[in-house]
């Protein structure tokens, strides 16, 4: 067939809609969005014919009806939808980090209607967004006020800005992290308009350091937290106790960057994280953290401290460009009331798996084992968690998970990505790991339905293998 010929044979975009297998996905997509993937699918297959003198192997209909499943497909994987997490990695960066609480939950959908955000109903009068938020952050930290911006790498530049913008801000060279997505912190520097003055070595910093950089130019003094790596062997810096302490004028305000938001002593379960209530108790003018991560709640970044810093904030220019909106306050005050009430180990989803023991995750895989059809592949196996999204780096959770073998793995692991209920599993190149630490006891149904979906889905031989992905 000649390409003239081909290219009369393509089939218009009405009679591509009306495919049964095109309108089943009204059921999930658009008609515009449908629309759109045929006028492509159509308009890709007409560029071939002219690029390309060979035919197709199927009808040309048939081949743009595969281009427009294969978009929906790939447009599916990028909706947001819940995703069991078997990975073992708590804080997982990749999946939204940490998971709420029912109450913070419960919070946000109430909040998705109207609401009091900045209205006293008591008074009738106009309040402050998130006031009831900032007083119970205060009581829950020891510190004099608080304030919440939409993340912690956003706290760090209003603190910047808002109190050293044109001098000098002292850190530590071991302390010049990156944080994810590639940002620097010299590069947080400098977009806040402050000059970086960094002091000591990569591995050895002492209080005379910065108490030697301290002039006229100096605006704050911080310590941030090597969120994401750590340093061992021959090292040595200043803590926080003694940076407060340290001769300096009153102008020049001494920062703690936590990054997590611990609220509570990890060490009895072998994990080493600094506390929120330590930082403010040691004097420190502002300490900022994040609200998701450790503390359990929205993506957010909490500001507490001294009074007059805050405010100094509160009153920025930029403060409103960083205000987060009334869904994340809700779930964020229903989090901290968990902290208040002290339950915290028992009712943010976080906390709970990172404290959880080896011998309860053992136990969900025993009955997770039970519900699996094709048990020759499957076998319980010890393995090691990681708490993750850049909290207490270099952490171990001794866990226990299922492993799958005898199935190319990584077909295995796209399957269950795909199925009815998304699951994310560790792969290598010889097995498949469900890590049971980050699955919730409600979920356990779910999964080995997916788990005997992804199996039946597969023939047990290295013919099937796909690539990774």
């Amino acid at each position: 067939m000649t390409k003239a010929k081909r290219l009369r044979a393509l089939p218009s975009v009405d009679i591509v809609l009306r495919d049964e297998k095109v309108l089943a996905l009204r059921d999930i997509h658009t008609l515009a969005q449908i629309t759109l993937w045929v006028r492509a699918a159509v308009q890709e297959c007409r560029e071939h014919i002219l690029q390309h003198s060979e035919a197709f192997d199927a009808p040309l209909t048939d081949w743009i009806i595969d281009r427009v499943l294969g978009q929906s497909k790939a447009d599916h994987g990028q909706r947001l939808q819940t995703v069991i997490n078997a990975t073992g990695v708590v804080l997982h960066t990749n999946l939204g980090r940490s998971p709420m609480s029912d109450q913070a939950i419960a919070a946000a959908v109430r909040a998705s209607c109207y609401t009091n955000v900045e209205l006293n109903l008591e008074s009738g009068r106009r309040s402050k967004r998130g006031e009831r938020l900032m007083t119970l952050l205060a009581q829950l930290t020891g510190a004099e006020d608080a304030l919440v911006v939409n993340n912690c790498a956003a706290a760090t530049v209003l603190v910047l800005q808002a109190i050293a913008a044109g001098r000098e801000v002292i850190v530590s060279r071991g302390q010049l992290v990156e944080i994810g997505g590639g940002f620097r912190l010299p590069d947080v520097f400098r977009a806040a308009g402050v000059t970086l003055r960094e002091v000591g070595t990569t591995n050895r910093t002492y209080l005379r350091d910065y108490e030697d950089a301290v002039n006229e130019s100096t605006g704050a003094v911080i310590r941030v937290h090597r969120s994401n790596f750590h340093l061992s062997g021959f090292v040595t810096e200043p803590t926080i106790d003694e940076l407060v302490q340290m001769e300096r004028p009153e102008s020049v305000a001494v920062i703690d960057d936590l990054g997590s938001g611990s609220m509570i002593d990890l060490s009895p379960y072998g994990l080493q994280e600094p506390n929120v209530l330590d930082s403010i108790q040691s004097g420190v003018d502002l300490s900022l953290f994040s609200g998701d991560k450790l503390f359990g709640g929205p993506q957010s970044g909490i500001l507490v401290g001294k009074k007059q810093w805050i405010e100094t904030l509160r009153r920025s220019p930029i403060m409103r460009a960083m205000r987060v909106d009334k869904l994340t306050l809700a779930a964020l005050e229903a989090t901290t009331e968990i902290h208040l009430a002290g339950n915290a180990l028992t009712e943010l989803p976080t906390l709970r798996m990172i404290t959880t023991s080896a011998e309860v995750v053992r136990k969900r895989c025993e009955s997770l084992l039970k519900q699996i059809q094709h048990q020759a592949a499957v076998e319980i196996a010890a393995c090691e968690s990681q708490v993750g999204g850049g909290s207490i780096p270099g952490s171990i959770l001794p866990s226990y998970g299922l492993r799958i073998t005898g199935y190319p793995p990584h077909h295995v692991a796209h399957q269950m990505r795909n199925g009815e209920c998304a699951i994310q599993t560790r792969v290598t190149d010889e097995s498949v790991m469900v890590d049971l630490r980050t699955v919730a006891d409600h979920e356990v149904t779910d999964l080995a339905k997916g788990i005997n979906a992804a199996l039946e889905n597969t023939q047990p031989s290295a013919n099937t293998e796909i690539a990774p992905e």
